[in-house]
């Protein structure tokens, strides 16, 4: 399931990854592939931002904003109805503005 385009708050610092493959394990939608020893990231709009990979991660090679972003609010108008709603409304701000 992808979510909105280019909105996703998941970054991963290359250098910092050994190559345990515990993102890979635990990302629920597949986000992560270990290439050449260290992972990378298949489709950034898959990340649902549930944190799992980063707080996994005991090299500080991710970091995600957990639950802040428009992947979170698609999951929460689904589960309570209503229009999703992510806090980006107003000024522009950077690829976070996408509603």
């Amino acid at each position: 399931m992808k979510y909105l385009a280019n909105v996703v708050s998941l970054e991963l610092m290359a250098e910092k990854c050994t190559g345990c493959g515990r993102c890979v394990e635990v990302c629920p939608h597949g986000v992560f592939v270990l290439e050449d020893r260290r992972a990378a990231i298949t489709d950034r709009d898959r990340c649902m931002e549930c944190g799992a990979c980063a707080l996994n991660c005991a090299f500080g090679a991710l970091q995600v904003n957990a639950g802040v972003g428009c992947a979170q609010a698609i999951i929460h108008s689904m589960i309570y109805g209503g229009e999703p709603t992510c806090d980006c409304s107003g000024p522009a701000q950077g690829p976070r503005s996408c509603c």
